[in-house]
């Protein structure tokens, strides 16, 4: 017979749910800016760059990577939980899925950082 859920389970999902809706704002975005509003439907280097040190745009790209990041490893994470993951190995994989999500976010952090 399957355990029954942790508690606080539910804290992942809320906020699976709300990076989601984060991402189709930002995703909106995105998009718009980088496809329909760039000259020929796609920005060069040159132009994504000069676009980036826009400090709106910096700010919105900033948030929108960390927002990325966390979805993906929630997702992973929710994936362990429908195959039956065990608490032991759910606890390991949410620490190793951290590690990883911040080192993705640092490291995008300071490539948006050196363009600017």
């Amino acid at each position: 017979m399957k355990e029954a859920p942790h508690p606080r389970e539910g804290k992942w999902w809320t906020w699976q749910a709300g990076t989601g809706v984060l991402l189709v704002l930002f995703v909106g975005i995105h998009w718009v800016a980088q496809h329909y509003l760039a000259p020929g439907g796609l920005r060069t280097y040159e132009q994504v760059v000069a676009y980036v040190r826009q400090p709106v745009v910096f700010v919105l790209e900033a948030l929108f990577l960390p927002t990325v990041v966390v979805h993906a490893l929630l997702g992973i994470r929710a994936l362990a939980l429908d195959l039956g993951i065990s608490p032991t190995g759910l606890k390991r994989l949410t620490w190793v899925l951290a590690l990883l999500g911040l080192l993705a976010v640092f490291y995008g952090w300071w490539l948006l950082w050196y363009l600017n």
